[in-house]
């Protein structure tokens, strides 16, 4: 029996080649188009514009006015976080009613129809089709951003659910760079090749729709919510690539006794306080902190350190380059060092470069070594935001809800990410016209204020399981949760009981 255990825990840590491949076909299908559409707009602006305005003229023979064209770009950029924020509002009934692989395959329908049409928009001379595919790609995000970490989260082993949680935010910064390079000027960025760089966005999505249906659903969303232990048994063992899932199959349904025992939590109930405080804080702190606003900086930052503007395509192509790598980082370091001292460690990076970046964006006409300062801080802030404060609060929500309540937390989790990622991209150029560097100090201060709630309050959740984590939070919302193990016994399956009994004089 010891070297059976030896071989289950060496087995444990190792990747199976089914798990790899569903976290790969998920995340390139789904986080990389999130990515992708986050930048992609951003070089072949001015050719969009320019096609904006060629189109109104044939329509009305007046040339469109600047204050229209200026509302009309507003709108394209920011259809689609606000698509993002309808996609969050639908996870919670798709997941529960399609289930987390029926959701995502579905998605890819978004989504393929907004490349068709964003493709053939110059074709059709119609730049309001583009708008409305900025939506659609949206609603497409908003669903892949919960559904994709929900996926894998309850896919993965307790000690991998780490490193394969930060996969999906690796394909969006891979995603983000990769629209980058294509949107370079001699690339796609220029005004033939526009309409194709948008247009790409359906390829993923095509390759997920014909590939993800050959993977098991996630094993707790077939046992816990379909009640089928055969199927979910079954998936086990594939995902893990050993016959003897018991162990696993006997903890969900500890998970779904407690949950009955407790009744179960509205995520609005007090039961669940602190955990829902903690995802609305991570994910405002993810956004308000600055991010949109740095890499929106960053051009003019490197422009005023005397990069001539030719090649400042190139340096924030390099930049998106730092993101994935230091986001890759993050996936190996994540399950020796934990969620928690990332988290702490991103935020420190990310406050002290902002609070920097303000001192040097105000000396950098005085202080001629100034402007290398900022650029400094913009990578230290980059290389902060991708060790912690990005891909860490979509792993913890898995982690801090239990089977039923957790679609209705990544509900609220997205729908607070969208929300302040608009606002931010709305807010942001008044604040930047009214305070000009000193808008970075706000960001400092939301830095901060995220760091001290995290260090107070956010537990470290690595090796634990669902229900470990459960009782740690339970004693934080001052609930008590009963201990089940003799009602277990009584539910679990017949000729499981035994094990059961094994397991848990084991545990005393």
């Amino acid at each position: 029996g010891r070297k059976n255990e030896q071989e289950r825990d060496f087995c444990h840590l190792k990747m199976t080649l089914s798990l790899a491949l569903v976290a790969l076909i998920s995340a390139f299908g789904s986080s990389f188009q999130y990515g992708y559409n986050v930048s992609v707009i951003n070089s072949p602006a001015p050719y969009m514009q320019d096609f904006y305005n060629r189109t109104y003229l044939g329509r009305s023979g007046v040339p469109m006015s600047s204050s229209f064209q200026t509302l009309l770009w507003s709108l394209t950029v920011s259809m689609f976080p606000l698509g993002g924020l309808f996609g969050s509002l639908m996870v919670w009934p798709l997941v529960n009613n399609c289930g987390r692989k029926g959701t995502l395959l579905i998605n890819n329908l978004f989504s393929i129809a907004a490349a068709i049409l964003m493709g053939t928009s110059e074709l059709a001379k119609t730049f309001e089709v583009i708008i409305l595919s900025r939506v659609i790609m949206g609603i497409f995000a908003g669903l892949a951003s919960n559904v994709v970490p929900m996926f894998l989260g309850e896919m993965s082993p307790k000690n991998l659910r780490g490193a394969i949680g930060v996969v999906p935010q690796l394909f969006i910064t891979i995603g983000i760079l990769s629209a980058q390079i294509l949107g370079l000027s001699r690339i796609l960025g220029n005004a033939e090749g526009w309409p194709v760089l948008l247009g790409l966005t359906g390829i993923p999505s095509l390759i997920q729709l014909l590939t993800l249906p050959f993977f098991p659903e996630s094993p707790r969303y077939l046992l816990i919510q379909k009640g089928n232990e055969e199927q979910a048994r079954r998936a086990l063992q594939r995902l893990r690539g050993w016959e003897d899932v018991d162990d696993e199959i006997q903890e969900m349904y500890q998970e779904d006794r407690s949950e009955k025992e407790e009744g179960q939590f509205s995520v609005l109930s007090l039961g669940l306080r602190w955990q829902l405080i903690s995802i609305i804080v991570m994910m405002m702190g993810q956004q308000l902190s600055g991010v949109n606003g740095v890499f929106y900086y960053a051009d003019r930052i490197f422009e005023s350190a005397g990069v001539d503007s030719g090649s400042i395509q190139y340096v924030t192509v390099s930049i998106g380059a730092i993101n994935v790598v230091m986001t890759l980082l993050a996936v190996f370091i994540v399950e020796s060092l934990g969620r928690r001292i990332l988290l702490l460690a991103g935020f420190v990076l990310c406050s002290a470069s902002c609070a920097l970046l303000t001192l040097a964006l105000n000396l950098q006409n005085t202080v001629s070594w100034m402007s290398y300062l900022s650029i400094a801080c913009v990578i230290v802030y980059i290389i902060g935001h991708a060790i912690g404060p990005s891909p860490i609060p979509a792993v913890m929500i898995t982690e801090m809800f239990l089977q039923s309540s957790r679609p209705a937390a990544f509900m609220v989790g997205g729908s607070v990410h969208w929300l302040s990622n608009f606002t931010v991209g709305l807010v942001f150029l008044y604040m930047e016209a009214g305070l000009g560097p000193y808008s970075f100090l706000i960001f400092c201060a939301i830095c901060l204020a995220t760091l001290t709630y995290i260090f107070i309050v956010v537990p470290e959740t690595k090796n634990k399981t669902f229900m470990e984590i459960n009782r740690i939070m339970a004693k934080r919302n001052k609930v008590e949760i009963q201990e089940i193990k003799q009602e277990l016994q009584d539910s679990y399956p017949t000729g499981k009981q035994e094990e059961t009994k094994a397991l848990s004089s084991s545990e005393m």
